[in-house]
């Protein structure tokens, strides 16, 4: 008797990733929030009209879940990005209409990243959702949207966290 097998190795390890890793990053800095339990000054502004508390985040994964959605690493966008870089600033730009996410900007001082922000555009016949993120590590974060649905009137969210 012969027995043959066969493993395909891909599918059980990660990819190394082609393009600046937001979902490790971002799930990183979560759990290193999450260890300093700082309070923050958090407003919500919905359609101008603003709500401002100090809080402590339990749950800073899901804090930063739009930034996290927003990872470009993967396999059928591979390819689909322009990466432009000098000493201090990271650029990855898409212009496909089937990817969101249109352009990630990573700015470094010393080989640390100083902010990142994230400019995403969902459209589809019905609807028009255009995101803004950005991130300043134990500074700021803040996370724009506007959203269109045809035949109504438009919304504007805005979350500004700012650390203490």
């Amino acid at each position: 008797m012969i027995f043959i097998s066969a493993c395909n190795y891909g599918d059980h390890i990660k990819e190394h990733p082609v393009y600046f890793d937001l979902e490790t990053y971002f799930k990183q800095e979560a759990v290193r929030l999450a260890k300093k339990n700082q309070p923050i000054d958090k407003t919500v502004i919905i359609n101008g009209k603003a709500e401002q508390k100090k809080l402590i985040i339990n749950n800073w994964e899901q804090e930063f879940n739009s930034f996290i959605d927003a990872d470009i690493n993967k396999a059928s966008w591979k390819g689909s990005f322009i990466f432009t870089k000098s000493d201090q600033l990271e650029i990855y730009t898409s212009n496909s209409k089937k990817i969101p996410v249109k352009k990630i900007e990573i700015a470094y001082v010393n080989e640390k990243v100083k902010s990142i922000r994230v400019f995403i555009v969902n459209t589809n016949d019905l609807y028009t959702s255009k995101d803004s993120l950005t991130y300043y590590p134990d500074s700021l974060y803040e996370i724009k949207k506007t959203q269109k649905i045809k035949l109504m009137d438009g919304k504007q969210y805005q979350v500004i966290g700012k650390f203490k």
